[in-house]
């Protein structure tokens, strides 16, 4: 029985999905297209270009990295985030420098 106890513990532990860094999803998923790469993609920290995405509304912006928009790949290519990361990630990039 503890044995057992154990492995559900560590199953548990392992499962756990931790809320990743912002500048992290970014540097590794976000960047390459949000950097210039992509001109109608908006740069991570551009206000003036963000404004009209988050009058959406974030549950939309949301949506549209989970599902694909546009010229941007479903899920961002960021494979292992919840919304919840998608989430900090826009807040981070949409912030003014």
């Amino acid at each position: 029985m503890k044995i057992l106890s154990l492995f559900f513990l560590l199953f548990a532990i392992g499962t756990a999905h931790a809320a990743q860094e912002p500048q992290g999803v970014f540097k590794r998923s976000c960047g390459m297209c949000h950097n210039g790469q992509l001109p109608m993609a908006p740069r991570e920290g551009d206000s003036a270009a963000w404004k009209p995405r988050l009058e959406k509304g974030m549950n939309t912006l949301v949506k549209h990295v989970t599902e694909g928009f546009n010229a941007m790949p479903a899920r961002g290519m960021c494979m292992d985030c919840s919304a919840d990361d998608y989430t900090h990630v826009i807040e981070w990039m949409s912030r003014q420098n």
